[in-house]
């Protein structure tokens, strides 16, 4: 496995002094992959689904940075919220309640990224700019004390055009500024923009990313 070492250095090389940082997407991959990164020193990892991300996070030490990337259903919240540091894909005013609710529960803050929908394929998951201000204007998410929104996150279309990957990339650092400027406050502490993956990360890294979510580039493909 000395090509996850190999790969993980130059990626960390490269973000190095651009004040992004790196989740390393490990979905899919097995505990031995997370085991031997970790023992490298990196202990940032995300994961797609909660059921994954439970049956590993009980075989690694208790100081990992767990990163849920995926798209959270309801109904799973209950397991993800005792140990989870960070929720990237969070698209619902409901689902901030789910997260609240079992975050009380676990005398825990839940921090949370509201995602945006910056890509052309109807196939993923977000808010648009509208709905996401509905949730940031309305009197009922500030009772919401058990969770804080850290910041934004977005998928840019899967697509070989790197000036519309970068113009997707753009525009949600743009309302990320917006809303760091006019919603900072008790429940909103913005302060990470999550944007790009493997095929893209160099771009959101160019347009303002302040965290990469990358898999394929540190662990190959699996299967």
């Amino acid at each position: 496995m000395e090509y996850i070492k190999r790969n993980l250095d130059i990626l960390l090389n490269k973000i190095e002094g651009t004040g992004c940082q790196l989740v390393a997407v490990t979905k899919t991959h097995p505990i031995e992959v997370l085991d031997y990164t970790y023992k490298l020193g990196f202990k940032r990892f995300g994961e797609n689904k909660v059921q994954e991300m439970c049956d590993k996070q009980v075989q690694l030490p208790a100081d990992v940075d767990w990163h849920l990337i995926g798209h959270l259903q309801s109904n799973k919240v209950k397991y993800a919220a005792p140990f989870t540091s960070l929720i990237h894909g969070v698209d619902s005013f409901s689902l901030l309640q789910k997260i609240n609710k079992q975050a009380l529960k676990n005398n825990r803050t839940i921090n949370c990224l509201l995602q945006l929908h910056i890509a052309q394929e109807e196939t993923k998951f977000g808010l648009d700019e509208s709905e996401l201000k509905t949730i940031l204007d309305n009197p009922a998410f500030y009772e919401l004390k058990n969770i804080k929104i850290k910041g934004l996150m977005g998928m840019a279309s899967n697509t070989d055009n790197q000036n519309q990957v970068r113009a997707e990339f753009r525009g949600l650092k743009t309302l990320w500024d917006s809303i760091k400027q006019n919603y900072q406050n008790e429940r909103v502490d913005i302060q990470t923009l999550s944007m790009g993956m493997s095929g893209d990360y160099q771009i959101a890294i160019e347009e303002g990313s302040t965290l990469i979510r990358v898999g394929s580039a540190i662990f190959g493909n699996r299967g």
